[in-house]
């Protein structure tokens, strides 16, 4: 799952990657030290505590020089059609009313979906919190292009990218950019065969 986001960014001609590690830190490291992607990879490290999406964010922050910059969870599997899922979010990205734009999916093209749908999208592209016990049209794909003004003033310890995004979404700050892929997600070992088999029959 990881060298498929690596072998993503490569395509994208990303440069340097940042890793955050908890789960088998020392197998992550050792398989990413030798790897041939031409890419430069730090390890932010998390062994001694999870911090979540949001803290591991804060966590590596001193590392990551670009702004705006790629965020991607690499439990999620994607293969894209017609356009590229990077070259997309950076032809949509807006600086001055931008703080984070994701990358959503519809529930029809989700495999191995099986909730309500995250996020709305209103007819500029703000995206709107599922009401609760509602249904939502699309879901995070776990991949969105960040500011680092996302970042200010976070929570102390690990918490959800939740959190910022909700403030974000109070100022009208946080987009979304509908994505025209096969898409997969794969967070437990139950989804590996699916996924497989779905992969297999093209």
């Amino acid at each position: 799952m990881i060298d498929h986001c690596l072998e993503k960014l490569v395509e994208a001609d990303v440069e340097n990657v940042i890793v955050n590690v908890h789960y088998l830190p020392d197998l992550l490291e050792e398989h990413l030290g030798n790897s041939a992607y031409p890419v430069r990879i730090q390890i932010s490290d998390e062994r001694e505590q999870l911090m979540e999406t949001g803290g591991g964010l804060v966590k590596a922050q001193p590392m990551i020089k670009e702004d705006p910059f790629f965020c991607l969870n690499s439990d999620n599997l994607w293969k894209d059609n017609a356009s590229n899922a990077f070259e997309g979010l950076s032809g949509r990205w807006d600086s001055d009313n931008m703080d984070a734009l994701l990358l959503l999916i519809p529930i029809s093209s989700a495999h191995n979906y099986s909730g309500s749908g995250d996020f709305s999208l209103d007819e500029n592209g703000r995206i709107s919190k599922k009401e609760p016990g509602g249904i939502a049209p699309y879901i995070y794909s776990g991949i969105q292009l960040l500011s680092k003004r996302l970042l200010r003033d976070p929570p102390a310890g690990p918490f959800s990218t939740m959190a910022l995004w909700t403030r974000a979404i109070e100022e009208g700050r946080l987009f979304g950019l509908v994505h025209d892929c096969q898409w997969f997600e794969v967070g437990s070992p139950g989804a590996i065969t699916p996924t497989e088999t779905a992969l297999a029959g093209g």
